[in-house]
């Protein structure tokens, strides 16, 4: 289990930007109350900046492109592009800020701060495992990794579009998993 304990003898604060690449944000959500579906937005940009020090005055800010939704299904992706759901076209951008990096009883971080969603504001708490050691990758870059994760509802965001199955039930959870593994270039 990786810890966000960092060597002694690093000093200071390092900027680390968001490798686009190597990066991916995943949702997920009950689908039909009977089993959950997943998509990812694949375009994701952003900038840690690491106290080495004190991981506690470590910040993170990140964006999304909305219209970079993908969930394996071309209609459902144009649906959830549309304006009952993420409407991409009026809210382009899904954004954190962080506001408060506390650590945990069991060696991990929650990082605190704003996530806007759908032109909508709301703190939210997200639990990190990492970031794992810095490493070099064969063409000299300085690495780093982390996996986050958070549950939300999708209401509290404007995301109130839904559907009455024939059964009762409805066609999309309220509740949804978000988690994000990132990896970091060293600026």
């Amino acid at each position: 289990m990786s810890t966000l304990a960092t060597p002694q003898t690093a000093t200071g604060v390092t900027t680390w930007n968001i490798d686009p690449v190597h990066s991916v944000a995943e949702f997920k959500v009950k689908h039909m109350m009977i089993s959950n579906v997943k998509g990812q937005f694949t375009r994701v940009q952003g900038e840690l900046n690491l106290d080495e020090n004190d991981l506690t005055k470590s910040s993170i800010e990140a964006s999304i492109d909305a219209a970079s939704i993908h969930t394996r299904d071309e209609q459902r992706d144009g649906h959830l592009k549309s304006a009952d759901f993420f409407d991409v076209e009026k809210f382009p951008t899904l954004s954190f800020k962080s506001t408060r990096v506390s650590k945990t009883g069991d060696g991990e971080v929650d990082v605190t701060g704003d996530l806007t969603i759908h032109g909508v504001t709301r703190r939210v708490v997200f639990r990190v495992e990492g970031p794992t050691e810095a490493g070099k990758d064969p063409w000299g870059h300085i690495r780093r990794g982390l996996s986050a994760t958070t549950k939300i509802n999708r209401k509290d965001f404007g995301l109130t579009w839904n559907s009455t199955l024939e059964t009762g039930g409805i066609l999309v959870g309220d509740d949804v998993t978000i988690t994000l593994d990132v990896q970091f270039v060293k600026a």
